[in-house]
């Protein structure tokens, strides 16, 4: 079963004092199952952003003591910063990684947001996901007005908060809690110290974009002299000319011309949709689940444009800074490099290297660090601030310092050579596999993206994707497969002198058994798929290195064999005769379509090397 895992991501209003940070984080770090991932303090913003994850019961615990404790050493009467707050712990979201709902993470942050309620007597708002009314999903709308408007707020019952007293905590403020898809805070300076420059283009870059202007400056939009305002029977469109006479007849237009709608722009931006007379008209912003302010960080010395993009998936950070370059050029600006605050998830950094390798007319099927260092330097993360990529990549595929594969190749051969039955024939046959798909995935990369392979290169490129993913797969397996026998050894050492123990064994033993079959079972099938591609790089491959493309298939067809001789050789213990049959017919399938394929490629290899 898969475990259950949480990320939980604090803001707290203290970024200067680093005893006070660490003694919160020294909170988080008692609780057991918990593992404190990054403490990233901001001085100009006066705000810390700390992640951390573990189990739920760890995570619950450790984050209403890290809050607890922010409430005992923050006061917020004297707090002054560049970043919007309202409380000690401005913000308290907590993350689904693996093994766990998005139901049963808020059933979580309600728990926890009870407790912050009532035993902390600190105003609770539930957000995002956890949200129970619509109008409060929107962090931005929640923390409006910020720490100084929470008197008068929580008078009004609308502002009822969904924990805790309705009463003002000068000290601790308020709280929001809730469950929110994986945040990316991320941030990207510029080569200038006038922090309108940095807002004017955030504004353009935001979901709720900002409020519209005539006549329209170029390329300073901030500095168009009038703020269009909504007047009885005028109702302007942000985007264009068009003037509606009713605000019906606008929102129409923005949904047939300009594709948006603008009733939820409005709301966005806090303005009731039935009493807009007298409001600001709205411009919408360029991209969804993107939020943005404009600021000076004084540590750098240059404004930055601040950004929390909510739904990496819809909006990515190569999108957004893409289109900052290219807002920045505009206005005479120069983007001097991005950070990304806190972690960032192993898919967004990998799809962002796979984005800028495409752009530049090379192959993505690389190693898999290759292709994350592609972005970090394309996205400028080091510019700005280190970036260490074992570090601050959540979800990074790693291999533990145990595992065959993080041995020296002498002290892995070695270790083979020994008297131990493992690694034995299953782990050589993956990584048999594995080699096969490397060089095929070498001659592809090798051959793609030249001059005058434009008509081949989405052939190649989708065999060296490929290749790669079965690598890694292949390399796991050799590990895989001493661990599944090691298992059925572990099983067959159980006691067995009772009738419970006996009947207890033999499940372990058969279960361990079908589990040692199907590792060096996937180890041939995939073995096969790199045939398969090899047969697809020696038609299209460099002819110089058609040798490469052979080795790699004669290594692969080794991995067929070596994966289907384990399966056969354990099938002998297990009294399941279906099972035994239905695997016995899949190996005999597997080798024949291996050997004549296999046949066929070195065939088609050794004519060519002997002409």
């Amino acid at each position: 079963m898969q475990e259950k895992l949480i990320e939980c991501v604090p803001n707290f209003s203290e970024g200067r004092d680093m005893t006070i940070i660490k003694q919160i984080t020294d909170e988080i770090e008692k609780v057991e199952h918990v593992k404190l991932l990054d403490v990233d303090p901001g001085p100009d913003m006066n705000r810390t952003v700390v992640t951390f994850i573990g189990s739920p019961d760890g995570v619950s615990e450790a984050a209403f003591n890290a809050i607890k404790k922010a409430s005992e050493l923050i006061d917020m009467t004297k707090h002054h910063g560049s970043h919007p707050r309202m409380g000690a712990t401005d913000v308290c979201p907590f993350v689904p990684v693996s093994g766990i709902t998005t139901e049963e993470c808020i059933e979580l942050s309600k728990i926890v947001a009870k407790r912050v309620g009532e035993e902390l007597k600190i105003p609770v708002y539930l957000y995002e996901k956890s949200a129970q009314k619509k109008e409060r999903e929107n962090l931005a709308i929640i923390r409006q007005g910020e720490y100084e408007a929470l008197p008068e707020k929580l008078k009004k019952e609308e502002w009822k908060p969904d924990f805790g007293p309705a009463e003002f905590n000068a000290k601790a403020g308020a709280t929001v809690i809730g469950v929110r898809e994986f945040l990316i805070a991320y941030n990207i300076s510029l080569n200038t110290r006038e922090k309108l420059h940095a807002t004017d283009i955030a504004f353009e870059l935001r979901e709720k974009g900002r409020s519209a202007r005539r006549p329209v400056a170029k390329p300073f939009y901030y500095k168009s002299p009038q703020i269009l305002k909504y007047r009885e029977g005028v109702y302007p469109c942000g985007e264009c000319d068009f003037v509606g006479k009713t605000l019906d007849e606008t929102v129409e237009h923005c949904k047939n011309v300009h594709d948006y709608d603008l009733i939820e722009l409005l709301k966005l931006n806090g303005i009731n949709p039935k009493k807009v007379e007298g409001k600001s008209v709205k411009k919408k912003g360029k991209f969804r689940y993107c939020k943005a302010i404009g600021w000076i960080v004084k540590e750098y010395d240059r404004a930055q444009i601040s950004i929390n993009l909510t739904n990496y998936k819809v909006t990515s950070m190569q999108n957004v800074l893409n289109e900052t370059r290219k807002l920045a050029a505009e206005r005479g600006l120069v983007v001097t490099g991005s950070e990304i605050v806190g972690m960032v998830p192993f898919p967004a950094l990998l799809e962002a290297g796979k984005y800028y390798l495409r752009k530049q007319g090379r192959p993505t099927g690389i190693p898999v660090k290759d292709i994350l260092e592609t972005a970090v330097q394309s996205l400028g993360l080091r510019d700005v601030s280190d970036f260490n990529i074992e570090e601050r990549v959540l979800g990074l595929p790693r291999v533990s310092r145990d595992a065959l594969v993080s041995m020296k190749l002498n002290d892995f051969v070695d270790e083979v050579s020994r008297e131990s039955p493992a690694p034995g024939g299953g782990s050589i046959a993956a990584l048999a596999g594995a080699l096969g798909a490397s060089l095929s995935s070498m001659v592809s990369t090798l051959t793609a993206n030249k001059r005058g392979t434009e008509e081949i290169d989405g052939i190649l490129n989708t065999a060296a994707d490929k290749c790669q993913e079965i690598k890694n797969s292949l390399i796991r397996a050799i590990d895989d497969d001493t661990n599944a026998f090691n298992d059925f050894m572990n099983a067959k050492r159980l006691p067995a002198k009772t009738e419970e123990e006996k009947r207890v064994r033999e499940n372990a033993m058969l279960e361990g058994l079908k589990q040692a079959v199907m590792v060096p079972l996937n180890t041939a099938k995939q073995s096969l798929e790199v045939i398969k591609i090899a047969e697809t790089v020696v038609e299209y491959g460099n002819p110089n290195s058609i040798t490469d493309v052979g080795v790699g298939a004669q290594m692969a067809y080794s991995g067929v064999l070596g994966g289907i001789y384990n399966v056969l050789i354990n099938l002998k213990e297990i009294n399941d005769e279906d099972f035994v049959n239905e695997m016995k017919a899949t190996c005999s399938k597997l080798e024949s379509d291996a050997k004549k394929r296999t046949e066929k490629l070195l065939g088609k290899v050794e004519s060519r090397i002997t002409k």
